[in-house]
């Protein structure tokens, strides 16, 4: 079953948080139950095929055997950094983190599927993100209850595409029993965001992909001349993904806080960045903060210390080219996620060398027309980059 994908997930999910709410409303804790019934959705995400209503045995025996790696990798590297702290068995402990979803991604490219569920990616950043809080001394409990470490793992109202939680902010929410005011304003923000995502998801970015896009590419060249088809496919694709996502992110949201958890938003209305870093600040902001945080700043950090390259620039430089890289090749081994994580790499660079130039010129001032035309100028790269992410280009 995938998370959110018609109305009888939403059934049934929906008839589950009945005691949540009850017990919510009236103050009382609902951690335990909760918990029981993420195991049952779980249990219907990973095992159950919708198509024929058997059971997924691959999904199953996968998802078990992966959150027990890490879950056993997580605890014996907390275990060990309590009284050592060695870096390359810190370097270890993250490679064999990653090490299944690497697989996970170069095996098809070879044509082989041996393995692999849907949010491995997620359940990886998250496992990363504990290893790398271990080692920088924020997970200050003596031991974390396995029950506690896989309920954050495995949190199903984000499990398959995010947003991403840091650890600290998640067991805070988690130990805290909200007051029946708290939760009564946290289950109507949570109502109101899934009535937003089915606007989202399925309304709007329904009606741009069925009723518009898929035709597009058969009319290109016959209908639309050419490059007016392709201009279309970027502005229309683009509106169509940041809505069938941000629904997704609405709908996880929403869920969240009916469970008592503040699940960081994922978009804050990215179509009006005034420049490419202001996009990434509010594009799929826990994952791109994930990456600059647990790749480009520790990137930047330890080049700094080795001091092999002595101009910071050229460092930080090369940390966005490592970091774009990256999440492109997440996306895919494909030759447009590549070409697309390079080319907002490109944008990134370009933005830093114009902003310091400007601070020296004042060249481009800061008015109501100027912040105009950067949102223009900012919407149409970003477009660009979404028309190169969709493959079309290719």
């Amino acid at each position: 079953m995938i998370p959110y994908s018609d109305f009888l997930f939403f059934l049934i999910i929906g008839i589950l948080f009945i005691p949540t709410i009850i017990l919510g409303l009236l103050g009382k804790s609902a951690r335990k139950y909760n918990m029981l019934i993420s195991i049952i959705v779980l249990a219907l995400i990973f095992g159950l095929d919708m198509k024929d209503f058997t059971v997924n045995w691959k999904s199953a025996i996968s998802i078990l055997l992966f959150t027990l790696f890490q879950v056993l990798l997580i605890k014996g590297y907390h275990t060990y950094r309590m009284t050592k702290n060695n870096t390359q068995v810190f370097i270890i402990a993250v490679l064999l983190a990653i090490l299944p979803l690497v697989l996970v991604k170069v095996l098809p490219f070879f044509n082989l599927h041996i393995f692999g569920f849907l949010g491995i990616s997620y359940i990886t950043f998250k496992a990363v993100q504990l290893i790398m809080e271990t080692r920088d001394g924020m997970m200050k409990k003596k031991q974390v209850p396995i029950s506690e470490l896989i309920y954050f793992l495995l949190f199903f109202p984000t499990v398959s595409s995010g947003p991403i939680d840091r650890w600290k902010r998640f067991d805070k929410d988690f130990q805290t029993v909200p007051t029946k005011d708290e939760y009564r304003e946290l289950l109507l923000k949570g109502i109101n965001s899934i009535f937003l995502g089915f606007f989202y998801k399925f309304i709007l970015a329904f009606l741009l992909y069925n009723k518009i896009l898929v035709f597009l590419p058969n009319r290109t060249y016959d209908v639309l001349n050419g490059l007016e088809g392709h201009i279309a496919y970027m502005y229309i694709y683009s509106l169509y993904l940041f809505f069938d996502f941000a629904g997704y992110s609405c709908f996880a949201l929403g869920v969240s806080y009916i469970m008592g958890i503040r699940t960081p938003k994922n978009f804050n209305l990215p179509f009006i960045s005034r420049n490419i870093k202001d996009f990434w600040d509010r594009w799929h902001m826990s994952l791109s903060f994930w990456f600059r945080d647990y790749v480009y700043m520790r990137f930047v950090f330890w080049m700094m210390k080795k001091k092999w390259i002595k101009n910071r620039y050229v460092i930080s430089y090369i940390g966005y080219f490592l970091l774009f890289l990256l999440m492109g090749v997440w996306h895919g081994l494909a030759l447009h996620f590549v070409v697309y994580g390079l080319y907002h790499a490109f944008l990134i660079i370009c933005f830093d060398k114009f902003e310091r130039w400007n601070k020296k010129t004042k060249f481009w001032k800061d008015n109501k027309f100027t912040h105009a035309i950067s949102i223009f100028i900012t919407f149409n790269f970003v477009c660009f980059g979404f028309y190169i992410f969709s493959g079309a280009l290719f």
